[in-house]
């Protein structure tokens, strides 16, 4: 039972510390959200409303991408694309969908990358979301996959 507690709490710590060395990152409400972080980018994914997209209605997905320390990428510095998949992935099969990505403010982020998203049926899917820098921006080009149950 000690070693079960330690082990919770050394992988507690472990996940607090990086996300609050990500600082603005830790600052978005809801444990529903998935964090994902690359190299000196972090990106959270939300889908309205709460996280639980329906099939068949439409549902904004949005990206709070931020470098490290937290400085916000808004869409404007960033060459990103979203790609839809449904899992379970099969070799060489093209995204289900490829939204285009809009600027959306969302809680205390500015222009941030979003789309509204129709998830066709009930099940899992992999949200796939790439990007790299515009001119003149410093941050590394990322690829983070973000897997979403859509329920009826």
């Amino acid at each position: 039972m000690v070693q079960i507690r330690r082990r919770h709490n050394a992988i507690a710590s472990a996940i607090v510390g990086l996300v609050v060395g990500w600082g603005a990152i830790a600052s978005v409400p809801g444990s529903a959200h998935q964090v994902e972080i690359q190299n000196d980018v972090g990106a959270t994914l939300h889908i309205e409303p709460d996280d639980t997209p329906q099939a068949g209605r439409p549902t904004l997905a949005w990206f709070a991408l931020t470098r490290r320390g937290g400085r916000t990428i808004p869409l404007s510095q960033c060459d990103c694309s979203l790609a839809v998949y449904a899992l379970p992935l099969n070799a060489g099969e093209p995204p289900l969908l490829t939204p285009p990505l809009q600027p959306v403010d969302a809680e205390r982020y500015a222009g941030i990358p979003g789309a509204e998203l129709t998830f066709p049926d009930p099940g899992a899917y992999r949200l796939q979301l790439s990007g790299s820098p515009q001119a003149g921006e410093d941050f590394t080009p990322f690829e983070f996959a973000f897997d979403v149950t859509v329920s009826r």
